[in-house]
């Protein structure tokens, strides 16, 4: 191994970190004021955009997406902005033909991003390709996320193999998604020695606390010589989160890891948040139970949202009673479809599922419209082959399709333009609709509301009357 070096941290806590733990819903104007101080750390990045930022933007804060991330680039003059983009799915929930998906590669870099990090939750690297490829073309820096998970399939020469067909894709960098904190430490270090033996492009870890342990799985990847380590500003650290941006730095200092970041700015930093963090508990925004430690996700290897999806699933039904039979369905059927990563869109399909076999009293008697789409090939190519008499009891005599998915969607983008050319007012409007149709008409609604509110103002007062 080449001699430690400082390690990079990428802050989280204007996307992942408020995601986890508020559901997305810190709003622009809390973030402006703070980016000034944030921009002098030194971040290797900040990741303030995609994953479900965009849909929260327009749904629940009436707020463009695309302007958020122009006042994010103004504010940030020294630091690189990087988003999350679900590969095929960019931030929506079905897969989008290929001119959708480099369009908004396209304006996501004009508007300010610098680093993708692309994924795929079933880890097949044919729905990353147009994206990373989009990505090159545009000069931004693409970085493919594995999904990380466990099961038979998923040995070090898997991670190995699957590093090196990321670096002739054309990627620039690879990150370990752990999204269920999953990761333990004696792990970690074996996978970053094998993922640096396989090779030569930076290696970065995304983890999240839920478990417990993923400070001590940080300090165990940093050894084993990791790049960057994503970290968030202590008030949103921690729970479902990520671990502590100063914690991390305290601990490596006068190392040879040392990321020569100043304690008193990042102090400033969280004391600016912490307020917002106490009006949060306070409201009900942020609840006290994805603070603590959940060991569970380590048995059932289910990531925190998915638990909390599945308890609200079950009292609907008032089966509350039926938890327990239900995460013990969950590795069963996750083994019937393949053994996929559990990450957004597969953790929804799997929960789902586990949970109408449970309360049907038979296994697949009743199967979702998402589970008959994964098991007909619609979502991509899992690492084990599915359960064939799963197959033939939730799909029968269909044909399973074995090409990219993406290979059977005809370019859509002028179609999506002609529905909503009423309202559009910039190009990037396109694609907001394109990803969220419903959620999107309803912004473009109040945005004119909005704009028609202020020209009757300024109208009454170019009058001499007093605006409302």
């Amino acid at each position: 191994m080449s001699d430690p070096k400082p390690v990079k941290i990428m802050e989280t806590v204007l996307r992942d970190a408020h995601q986890s733990l508020i559901a997305t819903r810190m709003p622009t104007e809390l973030m402006l004021p703070i980016a000034e101080k944030m921009d002098k750390v030194g971040y290797e990045a900040v990741e303030c955009w995609g994953g479900a930022t965009f849909d929260a933007s327009l749904r629940f804060l009436h707020e463009d997406p695309w302007e958020r991330l122009r006042k994010l680039k103004a504010a940030f003059k020294n630091t690189k902005l990087q988003m999350l983009f679900r590969g095929q799915n960019i931030l929506g929930y079905r897969h989008y033909a290929d001119d959708v998906v480099e369009y908004f590669v396209q304006k996501s870099i004009a508007n300010g991003i610098d680093n993708i990090r692309i994924f795929d939750c079933l880890n097949d690297l044919r729905n990353l390709q147009a994206a990373v490829t989009a990505c090159n073309k545009e000069h931004g820096h693409a970085q493919i996320a594995l999904s990380y998970t466990l099961g038979d399939a998923y040995t070090l020469d898997y991670w190995m193999n699957i590093a090196k067909e990321i670096e002739e894709m054309g990627a620039d960098s690879i990150c370990i998604k752990d999204m269920a904190g999953l990761l333990v430490p004696y792990e970690a270090d074996k996978l970053i020695r094998a993922l640096k033996s396989a090779t030569k492009l930076p290696i970065q870890l995304h983890t999240h606390y839920t478990s417990g342990v993923a400070s001590m799985t940080y300090l165990k990847a940093v050894e084993a010589g990791v790049d960057v380590i994503d970290c968030a500003i202590s008030p949103f650290a921690l729970g479902t989160s990520q671990p502590a941006t100063e914690v991390m730095v305290e601990t490596f200092r006068g190392t040879p890891y040392d990321t020569g970041y100043d304690q008193n700015l990042l102090a400033e930093i969280a004391d600016y948040f912490r307020p917002y963090r106490e009006e949060c508990l306070k409201s009900g925004l942020m609840d006290p139970k994805v603070l603590g430690v959940n060991i569970k996700t380590l048995m059932y290897q289910v990531p925190g949202g998915m638990l909390s999806n599945m308890v609200s699933q079950l009292k609907e039904q008032n089966a509350s009673d039926k938890y327990d039979d239900v995460l013990q369905e969950i590795p069963r059927v996750r083994k019937d479809f393949g053994e996929p990563p559990l990450v957004t869109p597969s953790s929804q399909i799997v929960g789902t599922q586990a949970v109408f076999n449970v309360l049907m009293g038979e296994r697949y008697k009743m199967a979702t419209g998402e589970t008959k789409d994964l098991l007909s090939g619609k979502y991509g190519q899992t690492v084990k082959p599915f359960d064939p008499e799963v197959v033939k009891k939730v799909i029968g005599d269909k044909e399973v399709i074995t090409c990219r998915p993406a290979d059977l969607i005809p370019n859509e983008l002028e179609k999506i333009e002609s529905e909503m050319k009423e309202w559009k007012q910039q190009d990037e409007d396109v694609l907001s609709y394109a990803l969220f149709p419903q959620v999107a008409v309803d912004f473009f609604k109040y945005r004119q509301a909005q704009q028609e509110k202020v020209d009757m103002t300024q109208a009454d007062t170019k009058n001499g009357a007093y605006p409302a």
